[in-house]
């Protein structure tokens, strides 16, 4: 079974939207992971925003990039900018297909009116690249 890693800088918001999708996708077919460079909480409206699409993220953790150095990834996805430049060595196996794809970061809008526009408009992006990745499984 194929073991894929979705990265970000704070495993709170994108990569744990990837994370839902492609367990939704692939199961069955390879074991999914997130991680951040750094953690912090699971941001609430990411929960709220997956919920609304009948998938439950509230169970996920937020885990460090540190915490997986063990497990041999087949692929490891990179959804920010940052995480893709900082993705430690241990990483790069020659054996390991990296993909990077920089969603926008929704956490970010501070204006409230707009905070749930910009989540649903992240989670279908992710959504639409987490099922053309899924394809590559069939």
């Amino acid at each position: 079974m194929k073991n894929v890693l979705v990265l970000c800088t704070g495993n709170s918001c994108r990569s744990q939207i990837a994370e839902g999708y492609l367990r939704q996708y692939l199961n069955g077919k390879a074991v999914v992971f997130s991680a951040g460079v750094n953690n912090h909480k699971i941001n609430e409206n990411a929960i709220k925003i997956m919920k609304e699409d009948g998938v439950d993220i509230s169970t996920h953790t937020s885990n460090h990039i540190n915490e997986y150095e063990n497990i041999h990834f087949d692929y490891i996805i990179t959804v920010c900018d940052h995480a893709n430049e900082t993705c430690p060595a241990f990483y790069s196996k020659e054996s390991t297909t990296r993909i990077h794809k920089n969603f926008f970061d929704p956490s970010s809008i501070n204006n409230s009116s707009n905070t749930e526009k910009a989540f649903r408009k992240c989670r279908e992006e992710i959504k639409k690249f987490c099922f053309d990745f899924s394809k590559k499984f069939n």
